[in-house]
């Protein structure tokens, strides 16, 4: 069943999780591929023993596909931190819940990474990662080192940015690009990513190959910032849903996190209704994810 499962699923990103002949969730996982992932299953696993004793008990696989590995893994979180199934051995997840913060003011302006709950100010986010997220924040200031434009520079700080020939007065210009990245505009992402490639092919040409690469995780860690995240940080109530062939999914917001994930065999009535009040932008989502309900439910039946 694990094989047949695994053959329907795209290899995408995603959350999955395995369900018992009492229609329990046994065990739930996030991946980068969920066909690989789900497939991995019917490995040995010598490296993990009690998911070994797990697999024997695995009725059915149930999954939805994500728009990005980074909501992939928030949405594991949430899902993890509203209910722990039997397998799994950690609430919500190892990594921390992060923002980006753009001060603009004149005097001592940047662009700063504050982890936990939302911050005061001009915050982006929620991200989930703090690592990842300093090193996007790295690219970000090395295309525009805001920081190097305030007004109240000290001696060091004012000898870097005349060397990097940084002024107040690109201040402004600054600001706008940072924004215009952290909203996911293309051409900002685009300007980013080709100063970016410059900077790498620079340090390489003058054989600083440390710098090269950080450069090239900097580069990855922006791709990891600008990909569509959803699931948290969304509306307050929003559900998201759908029906085909018999059986459906509902996602559901507790506050601004969709945590709550029915699937196989619900009521249609429930279902149809979800997706009645599925917004716009998440219809693409409802159909992939209910026809790969049906499909995998097909499966296990």
């Amino acid at each position: 069943m694990l094989r047949r499962s695994a053959a329907l699923l795209p290899a995408a990103p995603g959350v999955y999780r395995f369900v018992d002949a009492q229609r329990r969730v046994a065990y739930l996982g996030r991946a980068g591929d969920l066909r690989a992932r789900v497939r991995s299953y019917t490995g040995d696993l010598a490296d993990r023993p009690h998911l070994r004793r797990m697999v024997p008990q695995v009725a059915a696989v149930e999954a939805l596909a994500c728009a990005s590995a980074h909501e992939a893994a928030w949405l594991e979180r949430n899902l993890l931190e509203r209910s722990l199934p039997r397998w799994n051995r950690v609430r919500g997840g190892l990594e921390l819940p992060a923002w980006l913060v753009l001060d603009d003011g004149s005097a001592r302006p940047d662009l700063r990474v504050v982890v936990g709950e939302r911050p005061c100010g001009e915050a982006y986010g929620p991200y989930l990662g703090v690592e990842r997220l300093a090193a996007a924040r790295g690219g970000v200031l090395r295309a525009w080192p805001l920081p190097l434009s305030g007004d109240r520079l000290d001696v060091a700080g004012r000898s870097l940015a005349e060397a990097r020939g940084v002024a107040p007065s690109d201040r402004a210009g600054y600001v706008a690009a940072i924004r215009a990245v952290l909203a996911r505009e293309s051409a900002a992402v685009g300007a980013l990513g080709a100063r970016l490639e410059e900077a790498g092919a620079a340090a390489v040409e003058r054989l600083a190959f440390e710098t090269a690469a950080q450069v090239r995780d900097e580069r990855a860690a922006v791709g990891w910032l600008v990909a569509p995240q959803r699931v948290t940080g969304c509306a307050r109530g929003l559900v998201v849903g759908g029906w085909a062939d018999g059986t459906g999914f509902v996602l559901r917001a507790t506050s601004d996190r969709l945590d709550r994930w029915s699937a196989g065999p619900v009521e249609e009535a429930a279902a149809r209704e979800a997706a009645g009040r599925t917004p716009e932008e998440w219809r693409d989502f409802a159909v992939l994810n209910a026809g790969l309900a049906a499909r995998l439910a097909a499966v296990a039946r």
